[in-house]
């Protein structure tokens, strides 16, 4: 038995990557045009086996309800919404119309964009618009490391018992060990605070740059 995750060189990840749920058409494309339109925001976007994983875990929660709050070129929204069955909604918190331009597109030739409520605007303020009661079954945080806390202060009552929130970015790089910028030092303090919340149970994952899961009890 190994006692940590192992590195992984670029030839890993690849095999990594073809060996869980492969990319399709639409995801390489909306990967590839995120890379070339937007060269300096492109490491934005979740990393393939994060899609993959998404897809994966939302199937696996049954999610009905679910909430992204950081959506960018939209490969994360398209990832959960597949995941979704019938009836089932995806609302998305962004407050960029360029970038989210590009996630229309994708979800509409993935055929997902009736399940998709995009709202544009800061998402401290959007997410007080949803309902208070708790009916949230899934929740992804990818936005700014800064608002983290907010976000998780709006999202943690509107979850349902069981319910599972997914949080982006929660390594740094490495630098929440010895963070360099005001974005390290948040994300460093929100990690703290979320394994000190009596409300939820939390593992950490070292997948692509750190994924917090988090069940709501």
């Amino acid at each position: 038995m190994t006692t940590k995750s192992i590195p992984l060189t670029d030839e890993l990840h690849a095999y990594l990557v073809a060996h869980g749920a492969p990319p399709d058409e639409i995801i390489r494309d909306l990967a590839e045009e995120t890379r070339s339109v937007l060269p300096e925001h492109a490491s934005m976007q979740v990393a393939p086996e994060q899609a993959a994983f998404l897809t994966f875990l939302t199937r696996l929660l049954d999610v009905r309800q679910a909430v992204e709050v950081g959506t960018f070129t939209g490969l994360s929204a398209l990832a959960i919404a597949r995941g979704l069955p019938d009836g089932g909604r995806l609302t998305c918190f962004d407050i960029s119309e360029e970038f989210t331009g590009i996630a229309r597109r994708y979800w509409a030739r993935a055929g997902v964009q009736d399940r998709i409520d995009l709202r544009i605007g800061p998402a401290g303020e959007t997410l007080r618009e949803l309902p208070h009661e708790r009916h949230l079954d899934f929740a992804f945080i990818d936005a700014d490391k800064t608002g983290y806390p907010v976000y998780w202060a709006e999202l943690v009552p509107r979850m349902r018992p069981g319910g599972v929130i997914a949080v982006d970015n929660v390594l740094r790089g490495g630098r929440v060990i010895a963070p360099r910028d005001a974005n390290d030092r948040a994300i460093a303090a929100f990690n703290d605070e979320v394994l000190a919340d009596v409300r939820v149970d939390p593992v950490m994952l070292p997948i692509a740059d750190g994924l917090t899961l988090a069940r709501v009890r």
